[in-house]
């Protein structure tokens, strides 16, 4: 596969034996991502249980902490966890979601009537993603709406905003990095 966040793939290959493999290639890694999600919706990750093993680690690396010191800063490494991990999350759907959408070999919906060039290769990375930041919060939400039957647990809107905001912010990092004024002939 080429680097999808650097090239537009090359169209869709006649179906054959091995499609499924093209499948698994592109959305495994996605797959693993929610996986590790739902591994961290449960109780074994609520805050007390993070708290009992992070503590020690962090004492014996910076020295001993105060209680309250400690409660603030366990919650801004939680929150940074969040956003980190559902920006994680979102990465794996963007490359899933530019495979899949450059695989139809046909120009997005958006671009039905518009010429090929530039604008279908900036329409197809932004559709892409939408679909990934969409697909995000999905999980996200998901994951807050499992996380309020669980005793140890609360759900949280708030959550689900940081998490999106994890997965806009690494699309962003994408475009700016990978995507910004790069749009070359080749690309399409």
């Amino acid at each position: 596969m080429r680097p999808v966040f650097f090239y537009r793939p090359a169209p869709r290959p006649p179906r054959n034996q091995e499609d499924w493999r093209w499948w698994f290639n592109v959305w495994t890694p996605a797959a693993i991502a929610v996986a590790i999600i739902c591994v961290e919706s449960t109780e074994t990750f609520s805050s007390q249980n993070t708290s009992s093993w992070l503590r020690p680690i962090f004492q014996h690396l910076v020295g001993a902490i105060s209680d309250s010191t400690w409660d603030s800063f366990h919650h801004f490494l939680r929150k940074s966890g969040h956003f980190v991990g559902y920006g994680t999350v979102g990465f794996t759907f963007l490359r899933a979601w530019l495979h899949t959408l450059a695989r139809s070999g046909s120009p997005p919906a958006s671009l039905v009537g518009w010429r090929r060039g530039p604008t279908a290769l900036l329409s197809w990375r932004v559709e892409s993603s939408i679909l990934a930041i969409f697909s995000t919060a999905i999980v996200a939400s998901c994951d807050e709406f499992h996380q309020t039957f669980l005793p140890g647990r609360t759900g949280s809107p708030v959550d689900v905003l940081l998490d999106t905001a994890g997965a806009c912010t690494l699309c962003l990092i994408v475009w700016l990095v990978c995507w910004n004024g790069r749009a070359r002939e080749e690309d399409y």
